[in-house]
């Protein structure tokens, strides 16, 4: 009976937009813009101010640039569909999002821990610094960091592709995303969950270990400096990338390791848009902001 039940979808219809679409689309909008303007200055400085040609700011270029793709990915589909009477994403569309949205997942966690890497070497080994980060060496980390985030991505999309939505497929979300999607199929997800749990402790868990340690060493190298001038600023060269990290690991654990009951809808859309929309146009305010060489540069 259940064979006979699933249908070959074309569409899915989400269900994230039953209230306020004149507030959600003037609230993205507004969020969009804002990210576009804010890494787009980034990646500017970092590629037209001689002094922001270090390894630590070719890093945030390429974070810069994952943020554009995190809003891009997701917000523009949002837009259009805040203003129609009925919102809908085309199944293979939904599919291509997903992969996306995975794919700048699996790069940021990587980046995040090749970053923390650069500040325990610019902290801990000075002397090394140049030798151990050459632009060669930096290019070849930043061009694995986003191929891990495809491997990983095209595992999940492959796995998503084969399953099956039995009637009306619906998602309770505003954009495709893995737990949605698991979350309206009528087939058996247990290939999909158990991937998605291999996923969070090697895509996400294995690099926030990797950003735990370097900062430890960090806090050990700061805590012996003689000077407290030389603290301050060993301090102020990694705030920025600590509070980055903490509120993107925070996130991606919400939104990928759910409890066994789930969340509402409305905490499950709140926290993605929280991972996927809000914190890429956060970074870059917390960069200018805590960073005094982006302020000179600007």
């Amino acid at each position: 009976m259940a064979g006979m039940n699933q249908t070959q979808v074309t569409e899915f219809v989400l269900l994230g937009f039953s209230h306020g679409r004149p507030f959600l689309f003037a609230l993205f909008l507004a969020i969009y813009l804002a990210t576009l303007l804010g890494n787009s200055a980034i990646l500017s400085l970092v590629s037209l101010d001689p002094h922001l040609h270090s390894p630590m700011y070719f890093f945030l270029g390429h974070l810069s640039c994952l943020d554009l793709c995190y809003s891009s990915v997701t917000v523009p589909k949002i837009l259009a569909n805040a203003l129609r009477a009925r919102a809908t994403i085309s199944y293979g569309g939904c599919l291509v999002q997903m992969f996306l949205l995975m794919w700048c997942a699996g790069a940021e966690c990587a980046l995040l821990a090749l970053m923390a890497y650069d500040r325990f070497a610019a902290v801990c080994q000075p002397l090394r610094y140049c030798q151990a980060l050459r632009r060669s060496t930096c290019a070849a980390a930043a061009a694995s960091c986003w191929l891990w985030g495809l491997l990983d991505s095209a595992v999940h999309t492959l796995l998503a592709a084969r399953l099956s939505f039995c009637g009306a497929a619906r998602l309770q979300h505003i954009f495709c995303d893995v737990p949605p999607l698991l979350g309206a199929a009528c087939s058996d997800t247990r290939p999909n969950q158990l991937a998605l749990h291999v996923s969070s402790i090697f895509v996400g868990l294995s690099p926030f270990l990797l950003v735990v340690i370097s900062y430890l060493c960090i806090l050990a190298t700061v805590l012996g400096m003689p000077l407290a001038t030389s603290r301050r600023k060993a301090f102020s060269t990694c705030s920025a990338h600590l509070i980055v990290v903490t509120l993107y690991f925070v996130a991606a654990n919400l939104n990928y390791n759910r409890p066994s009951s789930g969340y509402s809808p409305a905490a499950d859309t709140l926290v993605s848009v929280l991972y996927c929309i809000i914190i890429p146009m956060l970074n870059p305010l917390v960069y200018s902001l805590r960073n005094r060489e982006v302020w000179g540069a600007l």
